[in-house]
């Protein structure tokens, strides 16, 4: 697969990275509306802000695919994670916003579906797969944290303002309640909003893989992009989205991080 990364550690922690990429090919590109546009809901500086993972011996998966070419953290099946409620879809056709992402009459069919996934998803989760089968022949636990961010904003897929830190765990199914429940303390400890299984219960990658009965303890955290960067107060456009990485508010956002991921590897000697 063309931009997948892999940093094998020992420790028994795996970082995924599912939607910092922004590469597009070329020939679909040619078939969206805007590059901007097609970019707009990339995870922006997540892999940036978990540098300091390197340091934990953490294994790391990333794509530098976009999320517009083919979305590695949906139901394959074109299920949808949210039923009854606004969300994009394997090979999305709209963005958060619900603006067209395709010229008209350009949207991908099936066939050019599957050759997505066979080309960009599927060597993902072969990775992923192969990384938790080689942590489990050394450990009785493991962690799987599935790493995102989003904007604050976005009423067509929720109301309000979103909170800093979003844990989800599909309602208790894909962890330990011991270890939503340390990672939690951390979130509140902060002084900082979350929220445990609110909008954002995990993706596919969580409900998947998550299975506590067979050592695999999988969580995802959707953090508010402000939480590390400026956001603009109004609609964002290309003049003004994606804003800077914010040094000094990711140095506080990674003290938080830093403890999450701490309780993690903490969880798996218990």
């Amino acid at each position: 697969m063309t931009g997948l990364h892999i940093r094998r550690g020992h420790a028994p922690l795996i970082v995924s990275f599912p939607h910092a990429g922004t590469q597009i090919p070329p020939a679909i590109e040619r078939q969206l509306v805007s590059p901007w546009l097609a970019r707009k809901d990339t995870d922006w500086w997540v892999r940036r802000l978990y540098e300091f993972a390197d340091a934990l011996d953490a294994t790391m998966i990333a794509t530098d695919m976009s999320r517009t070419v083919i979305d590695v953290n949906r139901d394959p099946s074109g299920a949808s994670l949210y039923p009854g409620q606004a969300t994009t879809g394997l090979c999305p056709v709209t963005t958060f916003d619900g603006e067209a992402l395709y010229q008209p009459g350009q949207e991908p069919g099936d066939a050019e579906i599957a050759e997505r996934r066979r080309l960009y998803f599927d060597p993902y989760h072969a990775a992923l797969a192969g990384e938790i089968e080689r942590l489990r022949q050394r450990h009785e636990k493991i962690v799987l944290y599935d790493a995102h961010s989003i904007r604050s904003n976005i009423p067509r897929l929720f109301d309000g303002t979103l909170p800093h830190f979003n844990l989800g765990t599909d309602n208790g199914r894909t962890a330990a309640p011991a270890l939503t429940v340390s990672l939690e303390a951390i979130c509140v400890g902060s002084g900082l909003t979350s929220v445990v299984n609110g909008r954002f219960r995990g993706g596919w990658t969580t409900r998947h893989y998550g299975n506590p009965s067979a050592g695999i303890h999988a969580v995802q955290m959707e953090l508010a992009c402000r939480t590390y960067m400026d956001e603009p107060s109004g609609a964002v456009g290309p003049a003004n989205w994606p804003q800077d990485f914010a040094t000094a508010r990711a140095a506080q956002a990674r003290t938080v991080l830093s403890d999450i991921l701490k309780a993690c590897l903490h969880f798996t000697d218990s």
